[in-house]
Formats: structure tokens, C-alpha cells, sequence
């Protein structure tokens, strides 16, 4: 007997995985609310977002005057490298 198409995501579905449904290939990957595991569909785990960067900066007017400590906190968007905030510091 063949297993089901979708066989190894319903068993990670069934396990607690959040499955993402994409109807053709050039729409865009949703949340799954019904599983119909439809033979036409594609299917995937649910990515993980990647976590934000956070980078200090120092930024002055006078950077040859004296040392100066980091003064800006910017924080960057871990999935698309977008500018999330910038904060800041002193």
C-alpha cells in the first residue's frame, strides 16, 4: 500500500507541528486551519522566525574628542533584515 501524499506532515501535524497550506505554487503560504490534505495542495511545518538582531552604535558630532560609549540601540527584524527601532541610549 502507498502511503498518503502528505503522510509525513500529518504525522508531524498529529505531534503538535503548525502546518502551513500554499494552494498553487504561486500563492502564498497561510496557516492551516482545516487539514483537508488535499492531494493538489502543497503543505509545509510552519517556519520558525528567526530572531531579531540588535546592534549599539555610537554615534557624535565629535567622534575625535574622546571615546565615546554606544549610544543607539537598533534592533533589526531577524526574517527580512528590516529596520524594526532604534533607540536611543544616552
Amino acid at each position: 500500500m502507498k502511503p498518503h501524499k502528505h503522510a509525513e506532515l500529518i504525522k508531524a501535524w498529529a505531534d503538535g507541528a503548525e502546518i502551513q497550506v500554499r494552494p498553487s505554487s504561486s500563492g502564498k503560504w497561510v496557516d492551516c486551519e482545516n487539514h483537508y490534505w488535499a492531494q493538489n495542495y502543497e503543505y509545509r511545518i510552519k517556519p520558525q522566525p528567526k530572531p531579531d538582531v540588535i546592534q549599539f552604535w555610537c554615534a557624535s558630532c565629535e567622534p575625535l574628542k574622546r571615546p565615546l560609549d554606544n549610544n543607539l540601540k537598533l534592533t533589526f527584524d531577524g526574517d527580512t533584515g528590516q529596520l524594526k527601532s532604534a533607540e536611543v541610549l544616552k
